[in-house]
């Protein structure tokens, strides 16, 4: 069934989020009004953060600690998996999590001050791991650009995570950073069949634009990863080998790949998406996923999540694994510097007398 009145939103549905006592259910009369098919407005709150710096102990993340501007992402991927944290802010991970968005203002003030303290250890942090630092409302409130130029100043090591193309606006940052060894690049490539690309992620630049930032960003000397994520089996898997090497000749020096992942509200977005979209395609694309979780949509287990198991996954990990070899991609890089961290003289500072 399609759903006119959500076009150039991901997901057609805003159920209420799992910790809301109640839901509200939208009647039809049977007429549709124009005002109707008129696309949702993206309404942008503030949030005065008190700490920024999220530390995690996940032994399937290369990380333990990130950052995040913003909660919620227009980019409007059907599939994120990030969707389910806007229930914890009484929202819904549907439609709510692409249109009501809450940026963090204060957040560069609040990094500079955690990295100012005497206890703070330095290790790379990671930035847009949870929703996309470089979404379109970005490119005014300047939020990513604003905490990149206190790592910066720091000196500490980042690794950013991404869709957006904005990020070529901030190469006079990175560049700088790159030099330094302190900045690496992963910039997610899902399919390179641009009608797919926009219906899936509908707010997201183009496949090819994607591309046209990895040229930019090697171009300036950072280092970009291509990462093949989400793959979805049935529908974009085939084209593990081609994306590969369009991120390569567009300069990724390394590759990585993640397997679509359904959590919590995720599963039911994500099947209603299929059956809107992709309704030939819908049941061998849950086949697949359910055969590698053990028969569940999906399955959190740490070591399990992001790859699923079984004869399907396994072919996809020895496909990724001949073709990183034959493309001369790395799947690991040498760890960013952390030597070079030094906290800035602060106003106030007793040798800033001097």
């Amino acid at each position: 069934m399609s759903r006119p009145h959500v076009r150039a939103r991901g997901v057609a549905t805003n159920a209420a989020g799992r910790f809301e006592q109640f839901e509200t259910e939208t009647c039809t009369d049977g007429w549709e009004l124009e005002e109707d098919l008129l696309p949702l407005r993206t309404e942008v709150r503030t949030e005065v953060a008190r700490s920024l710096i999220i530390y995690n102990r996940s032994p399937d993340l290369p990380f333990d600690r990130s950052i995040n501007p913003y909660r919620g992402c227009e980019h409007g991927c059907a599939y994120c998996f990030a969707r389910p944290s806007h229930a914890y802010l009484g929202l819904s991970p549907g439609l709510d999590f692409e249109t009501r968005l809450i940026a963090r203002p204060n957040a560069a003030v609040v990094l500079r001050k955690e990295l100012s303290s005497p206890r703070y250890k330095v290790a790379t942090i990671a930035l847009g791991t949870n929703t996309d630092p470089y979404q379109p409302i970005e490119r005014d409130l300047r939020i990513t650009r604003e905490c990149l130029s206190v790592l910066r100043d720091f000196r500490h090591p980042i690794g950013i995570v991404t869709k957006g193309a904005l990020i070529e606006r901030d190469l006079d940052i990175l560049a700088e950073m790159a030099q330094d060894g302190l900045v690496r690049v992963g910039i997610s490539l899902t399919t390179l069949d641009a009608d797919l690309s926009r219906r899936m992620e509908p707010r997201a630049p183009s496949p090819n634009r994607r591309l046209a930032a990895i040229r930019r960003l090697t171009g300036a000397g950072v280092p970009v990863r291509v990462m093949t994520s989400p793959l979805v089996p049935g529908l974009t898997d085939h084209e593990l080998e081609a994306l590969l090497e369009a991120g390569r000749d567009a300069g990724a020096d390394a590759a990585s790949w993640i397997m679509l992942r359904l959590p919590r509200e995720v599963s039911t977005l994500w099947q209603e998406w299929l059956h809107d979209h992709e309704p030939a395609r819908a049941e061998k694309v849950m086949s697949k996923l359910r055969e590698m979780h053990g028969g569940r949509d999906y399955d959190p287990r740490w070591g399990h999540r992001m790859r699923g198991e079984g004869e399907y996954a396994a072919l996809i990990a020895k496909r990724f694994a001949l073709a990183v070899k034959r493309l001369g991609l790395a799947t690991r890089r040498p760890p960013l510097r952390s030597d070079l961290f030094a906290r800035p003289a602060q106003p106030g500072d007793q040798l800033a007398l001097f």
